[in-house]
């Protein structure tokens, strides 16, 4: 008789972490939500009103605004991005939604970089 041990999926249960976040929150218009993609390659922020289901804003490391030689220092200009933008549409609070993953490392620089430009969570 052969046992086989397999290992739990890490995006699967990173998306049901997120689906069980996202039941307790949501975006408004005076208080959107801000939301956080991270990919092998790129990071990508959203500020979106959940009531309408409209994006507001958006900024991520594909943008040509975007500078830095690691990820991280990448994570932390999109942060710097997404909140300039934002603060030209008038949006200056939101909901931060780490989107399932570990408050550390790019997502950390990100939630940082957009608290130090401007934005309030």
């Amino acid at each position: 008789m052969k046992i086989v041990i397999s290992k739990p999926d890490k995006n699967k249960t990173r998306q049901k972490r997120h689906t069980r976040v996202r039941g307790k929150i949501s975006g408004t218009a005076e208080c959107p939500r801000l939301n956080v993609y991270r990919s092998n390659k790129n990071i990508y922020a959203q500020v979106i009103d959940d009531v309408a289901g409209v994006t507001l804003v958006s900024a991520s490391t594909l943008d040509s605004e975007v500078s830095g030689s690691t990820k991280t220092e990448q994570a932390a200009s999109v942060g710097a991005v997404v909140a300039k933008r934002a603060a030209d549409k008038g949006i200056k609070e939101v909901v931060f939604d780490r989107g399932g993953y570990l408050y550390h490392g790019r997502v950390q620089a990100l939630a940082e970089a957009a608290r130090e430009n401007g934005l309030d969570f």
